[in-house]
């Protein structure tokens, strides 16, 4: 069966949205670290109810989430096409999905210092 591109705006709207949930379902049910990190966003959402959190920081909360999860998806593509391509170890791939993994790192650290900014002062 040959792909055939939808072209018209509302259709191919709702068809792309469907790729998108499929994609999002493909990454919480098969990918451990996206598992591990959805389950600490549920972790912080029942703390934010519970510290009665400021609109403000349920903004930088989602926002910080967000930007994981994103990151995330973007770095298990890179290394699901980088293992497709070439599946043995190599440098060069090795590197890629280094680099790759890094962006998650600086994506981890800057929703980490986000939620400390948040909840610090609940403790304090």
């Amino acid at each position: 069966m040959e792909f055939q591109k939808d072209n018209t705006f509302i259709t191919g709207r709702f068809k792309s949205m469907g790729f998108a949930l499929k994609g999002a379902y493909k990454l919480v049910t098969t990918e451990h670290s996206i598992m591990v990190q959805s389950s600490v966003g549920v972790l912080l959402f029942i703390a934010g109810f519970y510290f009665e959190i400021s609109t403000t920081e349920w903004l930088f909360q989602i926002l910080a989430l967000g930007l994981v999860l994103s990151i995330e998806g973007l770095n298990t593509a890179v290394e699901k096409i980088a293992d497709f391509i070439h599946p043995n170890y190599h440098e060069k791939i090795g590197f890629i999905k280094d680099i790759a993994a890094g962006s998650v790192f600086f994506a981890a650290m800057t929703a980490i210092a986000m939620i400390l900014l948040i909840y610090i002062p609940k403790f304090l």
